[in-house]
């Protein structure tokens, strides 16, 4: 049993050196990885489980990922910024910021929900991001949050795994239509590959002048590329 609780601290340790965070309380980085089964299993030891670091955890996520929406994309509306935001803060989405951390070897499970596949089980590994982002705010506030997310979550972000739930080329007409009184054109200048792949390039222009250019798979999503193009021209 001390050989087992050796390693499973030598596996945290490794965890706070990949993430480049010391936690002051240790305490609290176990518990974020304490999955009810275990503390059923280990009743008569002080464990808590991570419902309660979720809970919280699940509050300063949105409160973080808002502010950096609401700073990243000023001209989006409240309705597009909501629905990112859900897109982001969701289980599949948490399952694989957790997996991409290889959070799942770090859960400790009871032994009927660890022969049931519960370490890859995606409402689990979504739970446990949340109850460790609780964790990392009691441990050490909301700034260290931040820089966590700055460094493992936001460049997802930053690299578009996310845009598919964005309607640039709505924003583009909302934004047009407020600001600039022009006249908008998508015009597809180019298709290439063979039938059963073909690649289309679009191009948008406002007043006749071209203000972003995008290629993709449709030609929906080629305009929806050039439309971000033009988003970011803008601003």
């Amino acid at each position: 049993m001390g050989q087992r609780q050796n390693r499973k601290i030598e596996k945290f340790k490794d965890l706070q050196k990949v993430i480049g965070i010391r936690f002051k309380q240790e305490k609290l980085l176990y518990q974020a990885f304490t999955h009810s089964s275990y503390v059923n299993e280990h009743r008569r030891k002080p464990y808590e489980d991570n419902e309660r670091l979720e809970f919280l955890g699940d509050a300063v996520l949105e409160l973080t990922i808002s502010h950096f929406l609401y700073k990243k994309y000023p001209l989006m509306s409240e309705g597009e910024l909501t629905k990112l935001r859900a897109s982001i803060v969701c289980e599949p989405s948490l399952m694989e910021f957790a997996q991409s951390l290889n959070f799942g070897q770090l859960v400790l499970l009871g032994k009927g929900e660890e022969m049931t596949g519960g370490r890859n089980r995606p409402a689990l590994l979504a739970d446990v991001f949340e109850a460790f982002i609780g964790a990392l705010y009691l441990d050490q506030g909301l700034d260290e949050v931040r820089t966590f997310l700055e460094k493992f979550i936001f460049p997802k972000i930053d690299d578009g795994a996310f845009s598919h739930v964005m309607d640039y080329k709505s924003q583009l007409q909302e934004i047009i239509q407020r600001d600039f009184k022009g006249l908008i054109e998508y015009k597809i200048v180019q298709e290439k590959g063979p039938s059963h792949s073909r690649e289309f390039i679009s191009t948008v222009s406002i007043n006749d002048k071209i203000f972003g250019t995008g290629n993709g798979r449709s030609k929906k999503e080629a305009e929806q590329r050039a439309a971000q193009e033009a988003l970011k021209a803008l601003q």
